[in-house]
């Protein structure tokens, strides 16, 4: 099963619940143990001390970085869901070492692979193939994807659950909670349960494979005809709750689009942002999770390819309108009408708004500043992140004014913050007024 040349790590997943949790033990302990130190480092020098700040080091930042790594499933999608989140407003130290795990998974050990596909496809699952890859081509937080050829010579991408991943959601969500809580990164009056729920929820829908298959089929139903995306074509028969068998479709990571001319660059992405629009105001639908490796570009056809439809959701029709109003509120430089709205939706509580209106008006400026300036939307310019981030912290250190939207909010801004995010990295210039006077209109 194995390919001796290839090098790198695999690392058995935890399986069992007792496991999992002695992981998160040891993790724990860890990270209290490395804030015991560097307190005492701290206080030696005579230095002052903030739990946050200890939490934040390099060496504690890794430690927990590795160990979700190691663990996968829930524990490691929800930092890659804070990294994709909070884009541009993490501490600099927490996003660039949570931005690791969107593509840090160590692959299963053959044996324990080859014994998850005996239990799914029977002991002589290899008949089923002309040729299946031992090396997978991808490993992520809850599965890992390898390339296999049917008799036929259709040429297919397996994906295939890390053991013990659905059972674990549950214990894995409240183990990261309870890190945070202990860290002090999360103060007691925030209530993060309904966030928590949703999470469980969401990712127990991700980690349910024939769904996703049912998503993926539904989403290249809805895309048939248009030759901007590509979809694969689901292999029903090989798939089941824990194996999502699928086309193989060529492409390179949308990322390698940096080396393509400027043009190509704001063209694509100028799709994939109306492709976000349709999904909030016409489809009704979105695939929530903008992990870039979702997204692959081909470049002899010029056409974006969509991957992983797990976190495909529906969207609620208010949230639909909250957004609608935000955006129309934006388009029509009505300041007032943006905070009202973000108000309404949940974005910010009316105390922030109240008690810090000078500062959240502030950022509200920016960005219709922002939006009302001629020509295309430059998200290589990040000249003006660092004033909504100094703003943001402010009104952050205030913990009273903390407030979490309502989860099915969160899920949808984390992919249009995570698109956006995409299109800083690839510097791309798009005419965003008028991908948006198309969806509002």
């Amino acid at each position: 099963m194995d390919d001796p040349r290839d090098d790198r790590p695999t690392r058995a997943v935890p399986a069992g619940r007792a496991a999992r949790v002695g992981q998160f033990t040891r993790l724990g302990l860890g990270v209290v143990g490395g804030m015991v130190g560097e307190g005492a480092r701290r206080l030696a020098r005579g230095e002052g001390v903030k739990a946050r700040d200890l939490m934040l080091t390099p060496a504690n930042i890794a430690r927990v970085t590795d160990r979700l790594s190691h663990l996968r499933g829930a524990a490691m999608k929800l930092g890659q869901m804070i990294s994709m989140d909070a884009g541009d407003l993490l501490p600099p130290e927490l996003a660039a070492i949570l931005a690791r795990l969107r593509d840090q998974a160590h692959r299963m050990p053959p044996q324990q692979l080859n014994n998850l596909l005996k239990a799914e496809w029977g002991a002589d699952w290899r008949r089923r193939f002309k040729r299946f890859e031992p090396t997978p081509m991808a490993a992520a937080s809850i599965g890992q994807v390898h390339r296999a050829t049917l008799p036929d010579g259709r040429e297919l991408a397996v994906k295939i659950q890390y053991p013990g991943v659905a059972q674990s959601i549950d214990s894995d969500v409240d183990n990261v909670a309870t890190l945070l809580r202990v860290s002090g990164l999360l103060p007691k009056e925030l209530d993060i349960a309904p966030l928590l729920e949703a999470a469980k929820t969401q990712l127990a829908e991700e980690a349910d494979y024939e769904r996703e298959g049912q998503q993926l089929a539904a989403y290249k139903a809805r895309l048939e005809g248009d030759d901007r995306y590509v979809v694969p074509g689901l292999v029903p028969e090989l798939t089941t709750p824990d194996i999502l068998a699928m086309d193989f479709v060529e492409g390179v990571a949308i990322e390698e689009l940096l080396t393509e001319p400027q043009e190509v660059r704001d063209r694509v992405m100028g799709e994939l942002i109306e492709l976000v629009l349709r999904e909030l105001f016409d489809f009704g639908v979105m695939q929530t999770d903008p992990n870039f490796a979702n997204y692959r570009y081909q470049p002899e056809t010029g056409r974006l390819v969509l991957l992983d439809f797990g976190a495909a959701r529906a969207v609620d029709p208010d949230i639909a309108a909250a957004y609608r109003d935000i955006l129309a509120a934006v388009r029509r430089e009505d300041r007032d009408g943006v905070r009202e709205a973000a108000v309404a939706a949940g974005f910010m509580s009316a105390v922030a708004a109240d008690k810090h209106r000078a500062l959240v008006d502030g950022m509200i400026d920016v960005i219709v500043t922002e939006f009302a300036r001629p020509g295309p939307f430059d998200f290589g310019d990040r000249g003006f992140v660092a004033g909504l981030r100094e703003q943001g912290m402010r009104i952050a250190e205030d913990r009273s004014a903390w407030h979490l939207p309502p989860a099915e909010t969160l899920f949808v801004q984390r992919k249009i913050s995570g698109t956006a995010l995409l299109a800083a990295n690839l510097k791309a210039r798009v005419e965003i007024r008028s991908l948006v006077d198309a969806a509002l209109d």
